[in-house]
C-alpha cells in the first residue's frame, strides 16, 4: 500500500504520466473510443484532482464527495451535515449546478487555491440564511463555491456535486470529475432508485479503484425500512462491496421536495460521525487516504494498458484509411503509365490534329489537344482513384472523424476543381516542354547542313509532345525529330521530355493524394502514444 509520506519520485512518475496521459488524442470513432476517452479523462482528473495533490500534502483534508442520481437528498444530506444550508435543494432539476465544498474555517486555505480542481473558479458568497436563501446570486459556470461552516469537524470538507445523471451533459461530465477528486465517495441512492444502474455504475467503480466508500440508502419508507435494507444489503454482497459502510436514512417530512433542506440531527448523526471519526482519529485517516490513493494507483496498471491499447487501434483504424489512399492513387499512377506506353493521349481531338498535322494543324494546335487530352487522362485517373476511396471510406466507420471529406467533396463541384487543379498543372508542364524546346533548338548543333534554317522551338515542342504521348502512332513524330535536331539530340530531348512527363504525372496524382489524406494527417494519430504510455507506466511501478 501506498504511504502518503513524502515520495518526490513517485510524484515525478505520476506527473510524466499525467503528461503522457494528456497527450493522448482518440479523435477517431472506433467501437471502444466512448470507452477510452472516459477512462482518460477520469485519469486525468483523478491525477490532477486527487492523487498528485494528495501525495504532495499528505497532511490536506479529506475531502468527502457526495454524488448520486437526480433527487437521491444530495443537497439535503450535506446541509443536514453541516447543520445549515449551504447547498439548495428544491423540487428544480437539476438542483446542484454550482458544485459546493464546505469546510471548517481553519481549513479554507487548503481549498481556496488552486491544488485541487484547479479547472474550476472558487466563488464565496455570503452566507445566505433560509430567509434569504432565495436573494443568492446565480450560479456560476465551471466554479467551484466554496463555504466554511465551524460545525465541520477540521481536516475534513464535503463536496456536494452535481447529479451523475443529469439531463445536462456538463453536470454529468462534471460530478464524474470531483467523484475523482475525492478520498471518500459518498452514494446516495434512494428507496425508489437504489437498484438502478447508475449509482451501481459508480459503486462498481469505486471497487474497482478499492477507494474509500461509504454509502447512504435515503428517503427510506418507514413501512418497508427492513426489507428495502435487507434487499440492497444482498445487492451489495452480490457485488462484493459487503464490507461498506451502510447508512439508512428514512423518509421524512424535511425530506420532501420544497422542504426546510435540514433533516433531524438523529437522521444523520450516524454517518456525522462517522466521517469525524475518518478526519480526527489519525489511524483512520491515514487508512482512508492511503486506501483511496493506492486504490486508484494499482488500477493503473490495467486502465494504461487499455488506454494504450485504444491509441495503437486509432493508429492501426489510421494506418488502414490512408493505406486506401496510397493503393488507390498508387494503383491509377501504374495504370496511367501503362496508358502513356500505349499512346492513350492520342485520342480524339488530339488524334485529329495528329493526323491533320502539319497540312491543316498548325504546332500550338497539335500541343494544344494533345495538352487537353493528358489532362483528362489525369482528371479520369484522379476521379477513378477517388471513388474507390470514397467506396472504401464509406464502409469505415472511423472515417466518420473526417467530416465532410469521409465521401469526397460533392461529385459536381469536387469534379469542376479537380480540373480546374490538373489543367494548371498540365498547362505548366506544357511550359516547361516548350521551354525544353527552346533550349534544344538553341544549343543544337548542325555541321552537316549549316545553311538550314534552325528548326521552330513550337514544332519542336509539339512533335516532341507527340512523340512522348502517342505510342507507336506517333512514330514519324521522332524521326521527324531525329531530321530536325540530329540523332543524338533528339534521342537526348526525348529523355528529357520522358522524364518530364513522368514527373508531372506523379505531381498531379501525388498532389490529389495528399489533398485526400489532408484531413487524416490533421488528425496527428501516430503510434508514439501508446509506447510513451507504457514506458511511464513502467516507471511508475518502479517507483511504487
Amino acid at each position: 500500500m501506498v504511504t502518503l509520506d513524502e515520495r518526490p519520485q513517485l510524484i515525478d512518475a505520476l506527473s510524466a504520466l499525467r503528461d503522457r496521459v494528456a497527450a493522448v488524442r482518440l479523435p477517431l470513432p472506433l467501437p471502444d473510443t466512448p470507452r477510452a476517452r472516459q477512462t482518460r479523462a477520469e485519469l486525468l482528473a483523478q491525477l490532477d484532482d486527487y492523487l498528485v495533490p494528495r501525495l504532495k500534502d499528505p497532511d490536506a483534508p479529506l475531502l468527502a464527495v457526495v454524488g448520486g442520481s437526480t433527487g437521491a437528498g444530495k443537497s439535503t444530506l450535506v446541509n443536514s451535515l453541516v447543520g445549515r444550508r449551504v447547498s439548495e435543494s428544491g423540487v428544480l432539476r437539476p438542483t446542484t449546478r454550482t458544485p459546493v465544498l464546505v469546510c471548517h474555517p481553519e481549513d479554507h486555505h487548503w481549498f481556496a487555491g488552486m491544488r485541487v480542481l484547479p479547472q474550476l473558479t472558487r466563488v464565496w458568497l455570503p452566507q445566505a440564511d433560509d430567509e434569504h436563501a432565495d436573494d443568492a446570486p446565480p450560479p456560476e459556470e465551471n466554479a467551484l463555491r466554496v463555504e466554511t461552516a465551524a460545525s465541520m469537524p477540521r481536516g475534513l470538507a464535503l463536496l456536494d456535486a452535481p447529479d451523475i445523471d443529469s439531463l445536462v451533459v456538463e453536470n454529468r461530465l462534471l460530478a464524474a470529475e470531483l467523484i475523482c477528486a475525492a478520498d471518500i465517495w459518498v452514494m446516495v441512492t434512494t428507496a425508489s432508485r437504489y437498484a438502478d444502474a447508475v449509482p451501481w455504475h459508480l459503486l462498481r467503480t469505486a471497487k474497482e479503484y478499492d477507494a474509500t466508500l461509504v454509502t447512504v440508502l435515503d428517503r427510506v419508507p418507514h413501512q418497508v425500512i427492513g426489507e428495502v435494507s435487507r434487499q440492497y444489503e444482498a445487492l451489495l454482497d452480490k457485488a462484493g462491496l459487503g464490507d461498506v459502510p451502510r447508512f439508512t436514512i428514512p423518509e421524512l417530512p424535511e425530506s420532501a421536495d420544497g422542504g426546510s433542506g435540514l433533516l433531524p440531527d438523529s437522521a444523520v448523526a450516524a454517518l456525522r460521525g462517522w466521517l469525524a471519526h475518518r478526519a480526527e482519529d489519525p489511524a483512520a485517516r491515514q487508512q482512508a487516504a492511503d486506501r483511496t490513493a493506492t486504490g486508484v494507483i494499482d488500477s493503473l496498471d490495467t486502465r494504461l494498458p487499455e488506454l494504450a491499447a485504444a491509441v495503437a487501434a486509432q493508429y492501426a483504424a489510421a494506418v488502414r484509411l490512408g493505406g486506401v489512399v496510397e493503393a488507390a492513387y498508387g494503383e491509377q499512377g501504374k495504370r496511367v503509365r501503362e496508358q502513356l506506353g500505349r499512346g492513350a493521349v492520342l485520342a480524339g481531338d488530339a488524334r485529329t490534329r495528329w493526323r491533320a498535322y502539319p497540312r491543316d494543324s498548325t504546332a500550338d494546335e497539335l500541343l494544344d489537344a494533345l495538352a487537353e487530352s493528358l489532362a483528362a487522362l489525369l482528371h479520369c485517373a484522379a476521379s477513378a482513384a477517388e471513388e474507390r476511396v470514397r467506396d472504401a471510406w464509406r464502409r469505415e466507420p472511423a472515417a466518420e472523424a473526417l467530416g465532410p471529406d469521409r465521401a469526397g467533396p460533392a461529385r459536381a463541384g469536387g469534379d469542376r476543381d479537380m480540373a480546374e487543379r490538373i489543367g494548371v498543372e498540365v498547362r505548366r508542364w506544357r511550359r516547361v516542354l516548350e521551354e525544353l524546346a527552346e533550349e534544344e533548338v538553341r544549343t543544337v548543333e548542325r555541321p552537316s547542313a549549316p545553311r538550314t534554317a534552325a528548326p521552330e522551338a513550337d514544332t519542336v515542342a509539339a512533335l516532341l509532345a507527340a512523340a512522348l504521348l502517342g505510342g507507336r502512332r506517333t512514330r514519324a513524330a521522332g524521326e521527324r525529330l531525329a531530321e530536325l535536331l540530329g540523332a543524338q539530340a533528339a534521342l537526348r530531348l526525348r529523355d528529357k521530355g520522358g522524364e518530364l512527363v513522368l514527373s508531372y504525372v506523379d505531381r498531379v496524382l501525388h498532389a490529389e493524394r495528399d489533398r485526400r489524406l489532408a484531413p487524416l494527417d490533421a488528425l496527428d494519430v501516430t503510434p508514439e502514444p501508446q509506447a510513451e504510455l507504457i514506458a511511464a507506466l513502467s516507471v511508475l511501478q518502479k517507483e511504487k
